[in-house]
């Protein structure tokens, strides 16, 4: 019994403190002025803060253009895990990121969610997208840069995140070369540079808005942001 009462002490000051680091987080909505939610039709861009809203946690959150909370990742108090879910502000499990080994090659799959009636949620036996880092491309003024390679299962769309060696800057592009995302170093509204772990992230208005966040979250693990 006692050891009980101990358990549901520590997981209301987990919550307290949870709470109480939420409240100081850096809101987009601080960062610049607040704007209403956007047409569909047009880019959307959001604030990417490579920081998990859980104490001491490893994980990242997205601020959409209101500042609240879009999505998050909450690793807790483990970095760089095999197995990392993407969710939504209220906490509901919206893509689970697994990571595979086949020999040298390391490749990721994402796994979609579906949420029934009652909120239940259940896994997508087959993997929504697969990523695999490829070797790195050399560029001009013979800098290097690492470039993933994005396969959707379902449609079969291809698409290519260069720069992933970069920590705050790269895009993803679609096989016709259309950029679909990209992500820079967040400014404020006075054009002040923020650090490498606040990026600005701009998505396309015909692109997949959950995966190309399945896919930013991806990055930070590459770059072992998270």
């Amino acid at each position: 019994m006692q050891q009980m009462l101990c358990s549901e002490a520590h997981l209301i000051r987990s919550s307290e403190q949870t709470m109480a680091i939420t409240r100081i987080q850096p809101l987009s909505a601080h960062l610049q002025p607040c704007a209403a939610p956007s047409d569909p039709a047009e880019k959307q861009v959001y604030t990417v803060w490579m920081k998990s809203l859980v104490f001491n946690g490893h994980g990242c959150t997205i601020y959409g253009q209101d500042g609240r909370v879009a999505y998050r990742v909450d690793n807790y108090a483990c970095s760089r895990s095999r197995e990392v879910y993407v969710m939504d502000s209220d906490g509901k499990t919206l893509i689970k990121l697994l990571k595979k080994n086949f020999g040298v090659f390391k490749t990721w799959k994402g796994y979609s969610y579906r949420h029934g009636p009652a909120g239940l949620e259940q896994e997508n036996s087959k993997p929504w997208f697969s990523v695999q880092k490829a070797h790195r491309i050399l560029k001009k003024g013979r800098q290097y840069s690492s470039r993933a390679v994005v396969t959707v299962c379902m449609s079969g769309k291809v698409y290519k995140i260069d720069g992933v060696s970069h920590k705050s800057e790269y895009r993803i592009t679609a096989a016709d070369g259309e950029v679909v995302a990209e992500t820079k170093r967040k400014k404020t509204a006075s054009g002040v540079v923020l650090g490498e772990d606040v990026l600005s992230l701009t998505v396309g208005p015909a692109a997949d808005r959950l995966l190309v966040v399945g896919l930013v979250v991806l990055c930070g693990l590459l770059n072992r942001c998270i």
